[in-house]
């Protein structure tokens, strides 16, 4: 793994400082804290492009493993909103930012298990932070081409169905007039066509219910995840904040409105996304052999 960051211009490099200074202070048993994917391989993206009227704005976000001592820092989600809130108040950190947390011991086994996203990050990672002792992620288990396609369909056979059913179940409730219930199930049905291609492309599930975030993950892989939700105008905006707000306000806050009409707009853009998702994880998954 790498230590430097000198293929970064300063302002991401001081934004990665905050980020890991934040992390150790916020989080217990801190084993090693580490960049990983486009901008630790240096194919970071800040995108701007005009596709007949519309504008498509695309920026790569850090992605972070923190490897704690304990299952119990790992698993501590109080704390790593905590680190979030942190970072965010900071009003520093401009980039999207991405973090996972697990313990030390489950990033060395999946490694050994040849889990090719935990083997990626060892080959490719850049360290921000390395506990002083004996902490060493050992050799990775190469897993074969075939093994990989056999992993990423079984990830797509459940993901996608999965995803459907939520889908389903959103007409159903929309055609009762059950309009919260609808936006919850629209949104679940949302985050799992994008996990499924999370999963078919890196063989992860990210610990979020942010679309936002999962979209940019998904964007990551394939550039045309862009266009599902565009948010050039203050309407689509308002629109995709409804379907990324659903999965909390839609089942506690009594405030939260959604009308029939918008979300006919967003299941239409959800079934765009259904059609990609199939279409560019199937292909993946074919580039495997």
């Amino acid at each position: 793994m790498k230590k430097s960051l000198a293929h970064l211009p300063k302002q991401k490099q001081d934004e990665l400082e905050i980020i890991r200074d934040i992390i150790l202070e916020k989080v217990p048993d801190v084993r090693m804290i580490v960049l990983f994917g486009s901008y630790a391989r240096n194919e970071w993206v800040q995108d701007t492009h005009l596709e007949g009227n519309v504008t498509h704005v695309y920026e790569s976000d850090f992605d972070i493993l923190v490897a704690a001592k304990s299952k119990k820092a790992a698993e501590d989600f109080n704390a790593h909103d905590r680190v979030e809130k942190a970072i965010d108040a900071t009003n520093q950190v401009k980039t999207p930012y991405s973090i996972i947390y697990h313990t030390f011991t489950e990033v060395k086994q999946r490694i050994t298990e040849g889990h090719y996203f935990f083997s990626d990050i060892k080959k490719e990672g850049i360290y921000l932070y390395l506990k002083k002792g004996k902490y060493h992620l050992g050799p990775i288990n190469v897993i074969t081409p075939l093994q990989r396609k056999s992993i990423a369909e079984e990830h797509f056979k459940q993901w996608f169905k999965s995803a459907k059913e939520f889908y389903g179940a959103y007409e159903s409730e929309l055609q009762k007039r059950h309009n919260k219930i609808a936006a919850f199930l629209l949104h679940q049905a949302t985050e799992r066509f994008y996990s499924a291609v999370t999963l078919v492309f890196v063989n992860y599930r990210f610990r979020t219910h942010d679309i936002q975030r999962l979209g940019i993950k998904a964007v990551s892989y394939n550039v045309d995840f862009a266009k599902v939700f565009p948010r050039e105008t203050n309407e689509q905006r308002k629109l995709f904040n409804l379907l990324k707000k659903a999965y909390v306000d839609a089942r506690y806050k009594p405030s939260y409105r959604i009308t029939k009409k918008q979300l006919e707009y967003l299941a239409k853009r959800v079934k765009i996304l259904q059609r990609l998702t199939k279409k560019i994880c199937k292909e993946k998954i074919e580039s495997f052999i």
